[in-house]
């Protein structure tokens, strides 16, 4: 329920308090007062859209707060403080808005997320939501019990599924023809690299035998004179194994030779070793045009592999191991084709049965509704108005389901049937919101409903009738309604008037004679008519009347007109 209302600087009303209670609670004052601005605070509050010309003129910007008491489930539990919960709004002149549960700044959506389960706001727009097909199909839907909304909740998790595996699936299709060549490409440059049986370090190789290769008749003749140099006669090997003979012998005689020797026969050890390997790199130095021939090629096959595909051997591997990863997830995209289109004809198949599910509870449910909106609107002085709701099969299987229901109205006997959104005026709009509204209340668990422009387009019994089906509604649940008809005034629980002196808006609860002075203001115009003062208390009493048929006091509520309170 909600407790208090506390509003500043939105619209006309500089800073305004409102204390409610259980039961019919009704707002009322003349035209452009600021009678709405007190809904529009309680929407804002429930994280309805905010602009920045809601912000009085002058103020930097308007603030809504809101005591409820803290809901059953997750909400109460992670936000409630001492069996409470605030919620707040702040909408700057800049249009920035915040909003705060709890006294913790939370994102504008959580505010609805909470809100949701507190209030129910009726006014024009929902009025107007109410002549839509889908809105007249979800209203069966609740109407028809739980149970069929679980089955309609199952039905469409299936069908998002259902639309999200076809949407993969015709982008797959779609994406197939670019897919295929994208791998006949990779195919191509992934068997290009792996014929050429590059491998690491493979260049280096190549060039340092190309540069051999290339110069192989200079190197022989080089290796020919070094091998040369070191056999001719008179110097080379022959010198110092000849001067390592002597130093040996000296060093038989001398032992200071000894070291020298030693040197010297190493040397010509070292010198024999050089000979050898001397000779042997001459033989490996061929002249061989042939093989040179091939390893160009090799070296320019890699070259015009990295032109392609990377820096070096390692590029042109990484590329390689991207291509061969690129091609495997194009061929998944093959089977995952395959599966999309496995899936996308289960999840058909699964919804389908449920579509079929959810008609027969629409079907089922259908006459129970007309009958119970019909008898809604005999309640609310519509004689001979009635309903019906056919269904309509759909052009095919959408979110919804197979087909829709149609709210159809007839205005009285031989009246032929219409939607209600074409034939309806807004009189008649009005009492079968407020219809819809009254066979749902057992339904729903909102404990707060709220009221705007309910009244419209009627007046007189039609009010009357008004009047009685929103205090019945009050007796189990609180109602808020903002109305310009004595008919609905005159049976609230608490009755508030909205003033506006000097540009300002305030709110004054009333008493049991200033309620008589309101409702003769609003009957004629002057409050101070005797003839309306009768006739607002005639008002007043039959609404006492009814209200003591019904049963006596909303559960909470305190004595009618206990006490004066003004607010703002």
């Amino acid at each position: 329920m909600l407790h208090e209302l506390h509003i500043t600087d939105l619209g006309v009303i500089e800073e305004v308090d409102l204390e409610l209670h259980p039961g019919l609670s009704v707002l009322t004052g003349e035209t452009g007062a600021g009678k709405t601005m007190v809904t529009v605070a309680l929407a804002l509050a429930l994280g309805e859209r905010g602009a920045a010309h809601l912000v009085r003129e002058g103020a930097s910007r308007a603030r809504v707060e809101a005591r409820f008491d803290a809901p059953d489930g997750p909400a109460g539990v992670e936000w409630a403080e001492d069996g409470e919960l605030v919620l707040a709004r702040t909408v700057s002149v800049e249009g920035k808005s915040t909003g705060r549960i709890g006294g913790q700044i939370v994102p504008v959506s959580a505010l609805a997320g909470v809100g949701g389960d507190l209030v129910e706001v009726h006014g024009q727009n929902q009025a107007e939501r109410l002549r839509s097909p889908g809105a007249q199909t979800a209203f069966l839907d609740r109407f028809a019990g739980p149970e069929h909304l679980e089955r309609v909740a199952a039905y469409a998790l299936v069908w998002d599924r259902f639309v999200r595996a076809r949407t993969r699936l015709e982008e797959l299709t779609r994406e197939a023809r670019d897919r295929e060549r994208e791998k006949d490409l990779l195919a191509y440059q992934v068997r290009e690299i792996e014929s050429a049986g590059v491998e690491p370090g493979e260049l280096e190789a190549l060039r340092a035998e190309e540069a051999r290769l290339a110069h192989a008749e200079r190197l022989l003749e080089r290796a020919a004179a070094a091998e040369s140099s070191l056999a001719a006669e008179g110097g080379g090997l022959d010198s110092l194994r000849e001067a390592a003979t002597v130093l040996a012998d000296a060093a038989s005689l001398d032992p200071g030779a000894a070291a020298l020797s030693a040197r010297m026969a190493a040397l010509a050890e070292e010198a024999t070793d050089a000979a050898h390997e001397v000779r042997a790199y001459r033989e490996t130095v061929a002249l061989d045009p042939a093989r040179l021939e091939e390893v160009r090629e090799r070296v320019q096959a890699i070259r015009g592999l990295e032109r392609k595909y990377g820096e070096g051997e390692e590029g042109i591997l990484a590329f390689l191991a991207e291509a061969r990863e690129r091609l495997g997830s194009l061929s998944g995209a093959d089977e995952e084709l395959a599966s999309l289109r496995e899936e996308a004809e289960s999840l058909e198949g699964e919804a389908a049965a449920l579509a079929a599910e959810v008609s027969r509870g629409r079907a089922a449910a259908a006459p129970g509704l007309a009958a119970a909106l019909t008898a809604e609107l005999l309640e609310l002085g519509m004689a001979g108005a009635s309903v019906e709701v056919p269904l309509h099969p759909a052009s095919g299987l959408d979110r919804q389901g197979a087909e829709r229901a149609e709210v159809l109205f007839s205005g009285g006997s031989g009246q032929a049937s219409r939607p209600l959104g074409k034939v309806a005026s807004g009189g008649e709009l009005s009492r079968a919101m407020l219809a819809c509204r009254s066979v749902l209340a057992d339904l729903d668990d909102v404990p707060t409903l709220v009221f705007d422009e309910v009244d419209a387009g009627i007046g007189g019994r039609a009010g009357l009738a008004v009047g009685r089906r929103l205090a019945r509604l009050a007796r189990t649940r609180q109602v808020l309604v903002v109305t310009h008809l004595p008919q609905i005034a005159c049976f609230a629980d608490r009755h508030f008037r909205v003033e506006k002196r000097a540009g300002k808006a305030t709110v004054v609860q009333l008493a049991d004679e200033e309620r008589v002075a309101e409702l003769s203001r609003m009957l004629s115009g002057l409050p101070g008519s005797e003839a309306a003062a009768t006739h607002a208390e005639e008002l007043l009493a039959a609404a006492r009347a009814t209200r003591d048929e019904a049963g006596g006091q909303p559960a909470g509520a305190s004595p009618r007109g206990a006490g004066r309170r003004r607010t703002g």
